[in-house]
């Protein structure tokens, strides 16, 4: 039979599960986001932190090997929420850098050679499509966030007791949660950037230069007007004030965690908006 005598028949086999769709672009990205060399070398580097940190709620937990510090010693080496609110600063960095490295080759090539209609002719939405390349950086970043926070109590927990983690539990919640937040936060940044300027090199300068650009407007707000909410628009003193009301930490100057809240929450819903218009199959230009 000719080609041009068969009509077009629609696809009347079973489909797969959507989690299973999902999942196929993580697992692909994953691994040639692991063959790149830079993105081994951040995240051993991202190693080193935890490990001091974890020398540090050993030696803590042995006092003994402090002899003759004084009684001084005991609060300077205090494991509480303040304690994870430094770790959680310190890999919250390195998690923008591992980001800023990763996330402009999720969207970028996809829009710069017209694979985007590809994808969405397959039973994915666009939906799909942003969940999908989410996963792949909250796959890439909890090893670097989350995962060793919660190594690191699990140990405080086991070296200080029962009593300690019945008081501290909450400790636990608020790391997980604080780093899921600061995770999506940082996908989304990356991920409009990448879908915004279609050249991963500047997509991915984009990426630290969003933190750098907001952290500086909001100094120049602050000692301009003379005020301290300006800090609302700096998303690492906004995340830093909110993971501190999570841990239980003493909160800094400045505006409080549910303000820090509502402005990230509105950085957020903008990144959104730049994704949802950025990532259409066809697009009609009048």
């Amino acid at each position: 039979m000719a080609v041009y005598k068969r009509g077009y028949n629609r696809y009347q086999g079973s489909l797969t599960g959507r989690l299973t769709r999902l999942m196929v672009l993580p697992r692909f990205a994953w691994q040639r986001l692991l063959e790149q060399r830079l993105v081994i070398i951040v995240m051993v580097v991202s190693i080193f932190w935890p490990l001091a940190c974890a020398t540090f709620i050993y030696i803590s937990n042995h006092l003994e090997l402090l002899e003759g510090m004084g009684n001084g010693a005991s609060k300077l080496l205090e494991i509480n929420g303040t304690f994870f609110v430094i770790f959680m600063n310190f890999q919250a960095t390195m998690a923008v850098i591992l980001a800023s490295i990763a996330g402009p080759s999720l969207i970028a090539p996809d829009l710069a050679n017209g694979a985007l209609p590809l994808y969405l002719s397959r039973p994915v939405t666009r939906t799909d499509y942003v969940v999908a390349r989410m996963m792949v950086l909250v796959g890439l970043l909890s090893p670097v966030t989350w995962v060793p926070g919660l190594l690191l109590f699990v140990m405080q927990s086991g070296m200080a007791g029962w009593a300690w983690f019945s008081a501290h539990w909450s400790i636990a919640v608020g790391l997980i949660a604080g780093f899921m937040a600061w995770i999506l936060l940082v996908a989304l940044v990356a991920m409009a950037c990448s879908a915004y300027v279609k050249w991963r090199i500047i997509a991915g300068a984009l990426v630290l230069g969003f933190y750098f650009v907001l952290a500086g407007a909001a100094t120049m707000i602050n000692a301009v007007l003379r005020v301290d909410w300006g800090s609302v628009l700096n998303p690492a003193k906004a995340m830093d004030q909110i993971w501190r009301a999570m841990l239980g930490a003493e909160a800094t100057s400045g505006p409080g965690a549910w303000a820090c809240a509502v402005s990230m929450a509105v950085v957020a819903m903008l990144l959104i908006a730049v994704l949802e218009r950025k990532l259409r199959p066809v697009e009609v230009i009048s």
